[in-house]
């Protein structure tokens, strides 16, 4: 949950490797991409990722393998997006398999996470 709850804050850490790749389209929408690459240091998923963002430049999508389960390629989608102390967060996370082709599979829904308040310090 940390890399998910500091993400996009993360990608500025010292050792984060990042670059634009193509565009993506989506449900009608075309969104940025953004392929990451984790130092050792920090404990995520695998060790490359792609965040997608929309027109407005908010996270609505992000990809990785889960290393630890043999490369299992997922698809995280964030939604329902609430501020709190001034900052936006998704409250709503769905994750589902991901395609060879990058598209996501609807089911079987692998994990869902819904957070409902925030209290930052």
């Amino acid at each position: 949950m940390w890399t998910y709850l500091n993400t996009p804050f993360l990608l500025v850490r010292p050792g984060v490797e990042s670059e634009e790749v193509a565009p993506w389209q989506e449900a009608g929408e075309t969104w940025r991409r953004l392929k990451v690459r984790f130092p050792s240091d920090i404990a995520t998923h695998s060790t490359e990722q792609t965040l997608y963002f929309d027109h407005r430049g908010l996270l609505r999508r992000h990809d990785y393998d889960v290393e630890i389960s043999g490369g299992t390629p997922a698809a995280h989608y964030v939604s329902d997006l609430r501020e709190f102390s001034g900052i936006v967060f998704p409250t709503k996370r769905r994750i589902f398999p991901r395609q060879p082709d990058g598209h996501f599979a609807p089911e079987p829904l692998v994990v869902s996470i819904d957070l409902d308040e925030f209290v930052l310090s």
